[in-house]
């Protein structure tokens, strides 16, 4: 029987082969999940052949590469409570889906759950759960789990009105490290963001990567400092930028032309952190190496 309480939100761009494989897992968990896929510019071969594979699956296709963004078209088009995000290439495993509906219940402050990531068909430990495992944020009553200031969008699940709420992912950020920037935006709101690691998801990621990341997550860990956090750090890790650009480092020059590019929007939308949101941001940040360089 259908849990009723999330819908499951994937994007996709080109991987048609990756998709099915998301939607088959999908669609054989226990909670069968209504399912959301938000097309960022597949042909229609590749819809088509989703369509037919994955019937009851709704697809929505705005016609252009909306990035992260494609993730609040999905919720907003959501007829749950709670949505869980997947990528077309990540999926949940049987059970998990509930477990996070049955924590949100219980726990209304709560606005977002991240969960422990397995990845490929060995099912290994992703090296990243770590990072919020050893979150050095208090635990808090209200919430399970840990406090965390981060998470991983493709292994996420969130309470539709408290993503709604905070405006969902920014679009000056687009694509890639857009989390961050998220789970302040929901912690300035009062709801709380928990790492849970009773709670499972498969990713399941191209061998190969995807080319320049790298840039664009540099790009945006500049941009997020600019847009919540004091104007101290925000100038200090443009300098770093810039100084790793005249040094010519790989990436640098992209990364600090479009973070120069984006700028103006950042001090346009700029919105600092309340201070308890502050004081816990630069705790997480004593605790992490420094990253933007």
């Amino acid at each position: 029987m259908s849990d009723g309480r999330v819908t499951v939100a994937v994007i996709t761009r080109d991987r048609c082969a990756s998709l099915l494989r998301t939607l088959d897992a999908l669609g054989a968990l226990p909670e069968r999940p209504p399912v959301v896929v938000v097309d960022n510019g597949s042909d229609r071969t590749a819809l088509r052949a989703v369509q037919r594979r994955a019937r009851g699956v709704r697809v929505l296709s705005p016609g252009r590469n909306t990035g992260a963004l494609g993730r609040n078209l999905a919720v907003l088009n959501a007829d749950t409570p709670y949505v869980a995000f997947s990528d077309d290439d990540s999926w949940w495993v049987p059970g998990a889906l509930s477990r996070a509906a049955d924590l949100l219940d219980a726990y209304p402050r709560l606005g977002l759950l991240a969960a422990r990531t397995l990845v490929g068909p060995e099912g290994a430990e992703d090296p990243l759960n770590a990072v919020p495992a050893a979150s050095p944020l208090p635990a808090e009553p209200d919430l399970p789990g840990r406090p965390v200031l981060g998470f991983l969008a493709c292994a996420c699940v969130v309470r539709r009105e408290a993503f709604l709420g905070a405006g969902g992912f920014h679009p000056l950020l687009f694509f890639g490290g857009e989390e961050t920037l998220l789970a302040y935006d929901l912690s300035a709101r009062g709801w709380g963001v928990s790492y849970e690691p009773s709670l499972t998801a498969r990713h399941h990621p191209d061998p190969g990567g995807r080319r320049g990341r790298s840039p664009v997550l540099r790009r945006n860990e500049v941009l997020t400092l600019w847009l919540r956090r004091p104007l101290p750090l925000a100038v200090g890790a443009a300098a770093r930028l810039a100084v790793a650009a005249l040094a010519a480092r790989p990436g640098a020059r992209r990364a600090l032309r479009e973070t120069l590019a984006r700028l103006p929007g950042a001090l346009v939308a700029r919105r600092p952190l309340p201070t308890r949101v502050e004081r816990a941001a630069r705790l997480v940040d004593t605790s992490a190496p420094e990253r933007v360089a």
